[in-house]
Formats: C-alpha cells, sequence, structure tokens
C-alpha cells in the first residue's frame, strides 16, 4: 500500500491524436504528443505490482471504478482513473501511458508514453524505506535514459530527440513520502530529525530535485509539469493517528509542505531562466485540494476527512484499503478514496483544473496551452 502521498500531483498521457502515423510511418505524426509520467503512488499506474514491496495497490476493492479493467485492480491507488489518467483522456489520448515495469512496456507503445511512477517513492533515495521496495526519482530517471535509447531505434536519433523535446510532456508529481514516509515518520525518522532541520531537509530536498530536473533536461526533455506538494496535514491518516476533529489538519506536516512549496516554485523561476528552451509549468495542487477539503458540499461531496475504504479510527484513516475494509456506499461522495488518496471523484476536479483552469491553480499556463506550444 503506499501510504501517504496524496498530492504530490499529477500528471498526464497526453494527445497522441496521430498515432497511427507513429506505428505505421516513420516517424512522428503532427500533433502528436507524449507523456513521461513521474512520481508516487498518486499516479503510480502499477509499476509497484511488479516490486517485492509493502506498498501495492493490486487487490480489491482498489481499482472498483476503473473502466478500462473492468473493475479489476490496476496497480492505482485509488478507486478509479488517476489525475494522469483523466488528464490524458481530456487531452485526447486513446492509450493510458504503460507501466516501465510492465512486461508490455517495449516497442511502439512506448510512443505513446511511458509511467515510472511508484508508490512509496520520492526525491530522497532513503524515501520510502519502510516499504522495502519502491521507485525512487533517480532510479525513475535512469528508468527513462533506458526509454529514451529504445526511442532512438524506434524514431532514429534525430527524429527522437524531436519528439522528446518538441512533443513530449513530462510531469513530475513527488515530494508527500519524502515528509510523511520519511522525515515525519513516527520513530524511524527521530534520528533524522535530530541531526536535520527542517530548513535542511527541505533545502536538500530542492537541491536534488534541482539535479534531477536537470537531468531530464540533459535527456531532451523541455516541457515539464511539477505539482507541489498537497495538504499531507489533511489526510484521513494523519487525521486518525492524531485524533484530529474533522475541521483540524495536522500543523506541522502542512507547514513543511508549504515551505517546501514556497522554494519549489522558486526553483521552477530559476530552471525556466537557466535551462535554454526548457518550459516547467508548477502545478499549485495544495490549493486545489485545500478548496476541496474547505467546501466539499460544494463540490458534491458529503466528507472531506473520512476515507471512503479503510479501517480504524473515527475518519477510517488508520488501515490501509483491502478486501475485509469498510466500504462507503457512494464513492462519488468522498473526497478520499483511503486514508491516503483521493477518489476518482476528486481526481477529476484537480484534473480539469490542471487541463483548463487558471494560473490560480496552474502557472504559468495550463496544460492545454502547454501541449500546443
Amino acid at each position: 500500500m503506499a501510504r501517504v502521498k496524496p498530492w504530490g500531483l499529477v500528471l498526464v498521457a497526453l494527445c497522441m491524436t496521430s498515432l497511427s502515423s507513429l506505428v505505421n510511418g516513420a516517424g512522428a505524426g503532427a500533433g502528436s504528443i507524449a507523456s513521461f509520467v513521474f512520481g508516487d503512488s498518486l499516479v503510480d499506474a502499477g509499476n509497484n505490482n511488479y516490486l517485492q514491496t509493502l506498498s501495492k495497490a493490486n487487490i480489491p476493492p482498489n481499482g472498483i471504478n476503473f473502466k478500462a479493467s473492468g473493475g479489476r485492480p490496476t496497480g492505482r491507488f485509488t478507486n478509479g482513473r488517476t489525475i494522469s489518467d483523466i488528464v490524458g483522456e481530456e487531452l485526447g489520448v486513446p492509450n493510458y501511458a504503460v507501466p516501465y515495469l510492465a512486461p508490455n512496456s517495449t516497442g511502439k507503445v512506448i510512443l505513446y508514453g511511458v509511467n515510472y511512477a511508484s508508490g512509496g517513492g520520492g526525491i530522497m533515495n532513503a524515501t520510502g524505506s519502510i516499504f522495502v521496495n519502491r521507485l525512487g526519482l533517480d532510479i525513475q530517471i535512469d528508468y527513462f535514459n533506458n526509454t529514451r535509447k529504445q526511442l532512438d531505434g524506434l524514431l532514429g536519433p534525430s527524429e527522437a530527440k524531436d519528439y522528446i523535446s518538441n512533443k513530449s510532456i513530462f510531469s513530475i508529481t513527488i515530494g508527500s513520502n519524502d515528509f510523511l514516509n520519511n522525515y515525519l515518520l513516527p520513530l524511524l525518522s527521530t534520528g533524522t530529525r535530530i541531526s536535520e532541520s527542517p530548513d535542511a531537509f527541505v533545502d536538500d530536498m530542492i537541491n536534488h530535485l534541482r539535479n534531477q530536473l536537470t537531468r531530464l533536461y540533459q535527456l531532451d526533455a523541455r516541457k515539464f509539469v511539477v505539482g507541489n506538494v498537497g495538504p499531507i496535514g489533511c489526510i484521513p491518516y494523519q487525521k486518525t493517528i492524531n485524533q484530529l476533529s474533522e475541521n483540524q489538519c495536522v500543523g506541522l506536516a502542512n507547514k513543511l509542505a508549504m515551505q517546501y512549496n514556497l522554494q519549489l516554485k522558486d526553483l521552477l523561476t530559476e530552471l525556466n531562466g537557466k535551462l535554454q528552451g526548457a518550459i516547467f509549468v508548477y502545478a499549485n495542487v495544495y490549493d486545489l485540494v485545500m478548496e476541496l477539503i474547505a467546501n466539499y458540499a460544494k463540490y458534491g461531496f458529503t466528507t472531506a476527512s473520512r476515507a471512503c475504504c479503510g479501517n480504524g479510527g473515527q475518519f477510517a484513516g488508520i488501515i490501509p484499503c483491502g478486501p475485509t475494509s469498510s466500504l462507503c456506499e457512494d464513492r462519488e461522495k468522498h473526497v478520499f478514496w483511503d486514508p491516503y488518496h483521493p477518489s476518482e471523484a476528486a481526481n477529476r476536479i484537480i484534473a480539469r483544473q490542471l487541463v483548463y483552469g487558471s494560473t490560480k491553480y496552474i502557472s504559468p499556463m495550463n496544460l492545454t496551452q502547454l501541449r500546443n506550444l
């Protein structure tokens, strides 16, 4: 199960309107675009199914509303589609980006894009060690390097470079685990908190991410969407273990998220000025999710505190979603699917803001505009 990763954010399998020209012809057709997805369990499409890990979602009732699988679990940490899945559909993609570790992730299928995300993964390599195995961002980028070479073979070096640079979007949804399954992890992280201040830990995260994004740039990536960390202090797990009321959130967790988010925004501004030809878009997931939590009734939800699938405590927030979990009757009415992740209903709202929304939530442009550049 992928403890906590709510939002770190989001993205995308994008518009492959002329995939047939890719599959049947020599190169990428006009108007086609691919999605390369990096991150944690918010956007994991099944990579953890192929790892010996404690962070898995390949058991029911996960995926119960995922039409593409007939309601069977796929390894997605929600009841239906992830934010990436929905964004891709909104932008016209006929297929979801294939998980890198899946046996069928070779050949022409990678021309849609590839999903490298892993439940439990983080920016820092130590993040998520409690799960035994997971793919951190460094490893995910190693895997993209392999894909990059495969694209050279499929399209030829010149066209592959153009395809990656001009017709592909790179989404990074990561960071929540670095707090909740690293720096703030009860007992196991005590030594880290003694030896490293919150300021120093956030600085360390930003420095690692700077190097990671620069590495993707050096592999010809140019269009980026990077999600900030959501209000991790407001998820059912945090509310339950801290015995909070419905309208309360854990202050320290949210404070750290906001501190990181400010520095992330500055980092993306820095890279936009420094890396020639690159476009880094900042997805403000924190404010978007806080809007859903604060005004849930306005969006048709009945609760933004209780997990639809889970057990334990006032908000069903301790035991991860599984076959023996309690399950809500109307999954459209819960902001949270399980103790850590949003429902498909919440993902739809988030995704559409990223695709069509204003600079309040995605800046300097939305994903439709980024796709069309």
